[in-house]
């Protein structure tokens, strides 16, 4: 037998690097077609991100927006789950290489990949103004929130105690106004009774935004209101000020310098580098250009043997806490949701009105 029919006589062989919700959606509507999946992430747990601002705020535990790939695949034999690295792509020997030096042959690959934080050229402010991507991110923040409230407990210097008691949010998408609506209510409906040397009623939140409103990606009626239910709970919205330099003690924006402890970056996102695996033409952001029906032009192949998967909005069906068991062939409950599992908001915080919960989960950050 030769080699090629020995192949043609295997399962088809399809590799999906990312266990977002890109990677598991197909997972999913794959289930029973005739082929070998392998599935690869550099995390164990799938992550409903978001979901991740609750965390961040020390309302919900890590343990209620993640869950382990392999709980949420145990019951698809077809389906092998890698923990691993990817480092790069071969497309012309059409495998997929991996940090520990493994290669992986595939017939088709489908990149799910996701994105990571874009400091638009300052990489330098990250350690002072981290993001909000992965549960590690979200733990961190979640320190240095609480923490804040305990140093400013002790501290005597009340500038010193005022910088402790600012948080500054940089970025007014979905991301930021979610985060400043959440520690603004925090610190005036929570804390209040927990402390005895601070009023953390004179907690100052700031969210500054480069562009003319907040959350821009949705109607502007939406995006009034929302500027104007973070107002009324206290939050300071700062519009067409963009940041020009943030340190570990102040941020700088539109020629102002404010002292803080704590900066929480929300403003823009990069693709992975999947692009640069392929060696393919990517726009600013680094997101791989494909054709609507084909892949990348400059992978060898006849056939769409990479195709980037663009993920819509987490719907029931791609939300494992609001899925009902397991059906028969080992897939999850296909029953749609009208409504979709968006991110949750605090009740009166600016994106809880149904309109605005329904696109809130639509862009991040």
């Amino acid at each position: 037998m030769t080699e090629a029919q020995a192949r043609s006589a295997q399962p088809h062989r399809v590799v999906i690097v990312g266990a977002g919700f890109g990677g598991l959606e197909t997972t999913h509507r794959l289930a029973g077609a005739p082929v070998n999946i392998t599935l690869i992430d550099r995390r164990n747990h799938h992550l409903f991100q978001p979901l991740l601002y609750q965390v961040a705020t020390a309302s919900l535990a890590t343990s209620e927006i993640a869950w382990p790939i392999r709980y949420l695949l145990r019951n698809r034999p077809e389906v092998t789950t890698l923990y691993a690295t990817v480092t790069g792509v071969d497309a012309t020997a059409k495998c997929v290489r991996l940090d520990d030096g493994d290669a992986l042959p595939y017939d088709t690959l489908i990149l799910a990949t996701g994105a990571r934080h874009a400091y638009f050229g300052h990489d330098e402010w990250e350690p002072f103004a981290p993001g909000l991507k992965t549960l590690e991110d979200a733990t961190t923040l979640r320190r240095r929130i609480l923490v804040a409230f305990e140093r400013a407990e002790r501290e005597t210097d009340p500038e010193r105690r005022a910088a402790l008691l600012t948080f500054v949010i940089i970025g007014a998408g979905p991301t930021g106004v979610e985060l400043a609506g959440t520690i603004a209510e925090l610190a005036q409906d929570t804390l209040p009774p927990d402390f005895r040397n601070i009023d953390t009623h004179k907690t100052r939140v700031v969210l500054i935004e480069a562009g003319p409103r907040v959350l821009a990606g949705f109607p502007d009626d939406l995006s009034a209101y929302a500027q104007r239910s973070l107002e009324s709970i206290g939050v300071e919205v700062m519009l067409g000020q963009p940041v020009t330099e943030c340190t570990a003690d102040s941020v700088v924006y539109g020629g102002t310098r404010l002292d803080t402890r704590t900066i929480i970056w929300a403003a823009g996102v990069r693709a992975s580098p999947a692009a640069e695996w392929l060696g393919a033409p990517a726009d600013r952001a680094g997101r791989l250009q494909v054709l609507p029906t084909s892949p990348c032009p400059t992978i060898p192949t006849s056939s769409p043997s990479a195709i980037p998967w663009l993920s819509q909005r987490p719907t029931e069906s791609r939300c494992p806490a609001l899925r009902r068991p397991p059906n028969s062939r080992g897939g999850m409950s296909r029953k749609p949701s009208r409504r979709g599992c968006a991110a949750t908001p605090p009740p009166h915080s600016a994106t809880s009105t149904p309109a605005a919960w329904r696109r809130s989960a639509n862009a991040r950050p």
